[in-house]
C-alpha cells in the first residue's frame, strides 16, 4: 500500500463522479442517479460558494472551494448507500484555476491522485446552454470538454461519456453505472 492509500484508504462505498463543462446537467443527473440508486449525492460545493460572492473568485476562494467540497464528500460518504453519486469533483478547481489564474494551487494537484472514484460520468455538451449568472463560457464548451477529457486521461480514470437528452440521456448514465457495478461482482 503507498502513503496515498494509506492517507485516503479506497472507500467500501463506489464513487461515482458526475462531471463536464458548465450547463451540461450535473446536479440535475446527481440527483436522478442517487434516487435511481436510492442514495445521497454530494452538491457542488463551489456554486453556493460562489452564489455568495460579491466579486470574481480570488486564489484563495479557490483553494476554499477545493477545501469546501472535499469536506462536504466526507461528510456524504458515510450517509450513503453502496454508492456516493458527486455532483463534480475538485478537479473542477483546477480547471477553472487553470483558466482564471494560468495554474492550480499546489494543494490541489497534490490532492489530485490522493482522491479515488470508481466512475466518472463526463456529461457531453450536447444539451442546449442554460444561462446562468454562474456561468461563464458559453463559446467555450469545446474547449472545455476536451480539457476534462485531458484530465481525465492524465489520472487514468475511468470514465464514460454520457450523450443524448432528456431520458436517454439518463438511461446512458444508468447503463454506465449498472456496467461498472456488473463488472465488479
Amino acid at each position: 500500500m503507498n502513503k496515498s492509500e494509506i492517507e485516503h484508504p479506497k472507500s467500501e462505498i463506489i464513487k461515482i463522479a458526475v462531471v463536464g463543462p458548465e450547463s451540461t446537467g450535473k446536479s440535475t443527473m446527481s440527483a436522478y442517479l442517487a434516487k435511481h440508486y436510492n442514495t445521497v449525492w454530494v452538491p457542488e460545493y463551489a456554486r453556493e460558494y460562489c452564489e455568495k460572492l460579491a466579486s470574481p473568485p480570488t486564489w484563495q476562494d479557490e483553494i476554499n472551494m477545493f477545501e469546501g467540497q472535499l469536506a462536504l464528500e466526507k461528510e456524504y460518504l458515510p450517509k450513503a448507500n453502496k454508492i456516493l453519486i458527486c455532483d463534480t469533483t475538485f478537479i473542477t478547481v483546477k480547471i477553472w484555476s487553470d483558466q482564471m489564474f494560468g495554474q492550480s494551487p499546489q494543494q490541489v494537484l497534490d490532492a489530485l491522485p490522493d482522491y479515488y472514484y470508481n466512475l466518472y460520468l463526463l456529461l457531453d455538451i450536447d444539451l442546449p446552454w442554460q444561462d446562468d449568472p454562474l456561468r461563464d463560457f458559453p463559446t467555450m464548451r469545446e474547449h472545455f470538454m476536451q480539457v476534462w477529457h485531458n484530465e481525465l486521461q492524465a489520472l487514468n480514470a475511468n470514465y464514460v461519456v454520457i450523450t443524448g437528452t432528456g431520458q436517454d440521456r439518463y438511461n446512458s448514465a444508468v447503463t454506465a453505472v449498472d456496467s461498472y457495478l456488473l463488472g465488479i461482482v
